[in-house]
């Protein structure tokens, strides 16, 4: 069984950090591409940051270049995403899942960013 479990979420002021982490289990980690998604409040899930099988590769939304930071851990199957300067605009609840043909959503961690 495919899962995720995400953490490090919380409610933090603009300007600050914050550093998400997610732990998969029920698939070959280490040959998957991961991903960080984003859904805000009323709003379609989106991806934020992508970073392939070996860590080698990072790509991120527009929104995100040069504050985000995403990484990997393969031998923990976890993938993290560093979240610097923060914005009222990350706020929502934030999801990890494989880049291509993501399934079995865990229930994701919620980010506040408050002015």
């Amino acid at each position: 069984q495919v899962q995720f479990v995400e953490s490090g979420g919380g409610l933090v002021q603009v300007g600050e950090s914050l550093r998400l982490s997610c732990t998969a289990s029920g698939f070959t980690f280490s040959r998957r591409d991961m991903a960080w998604y984003r859904q805000a409040p009323g709003k379609d899930r989106d991806l934020v940051a992508h970073i392939s099988a070996l860590g080698t590769y990072t790509n991120y939304a527009d929104s995100v270049k040069g504050r985000f930071i995403i990484s990997r851990d393969n031998a923990k199957n976890t993938v993290y995403l560093q979240m610097n300067s923060l914005k009222p605009e990350d706020t929502g609840d934030y999801y990890c899942n494989t880049y291509t043909r993501p399934i079995n959503w865990g229930q994701g961690t919620q980010v506040t960013v408050s002015s």
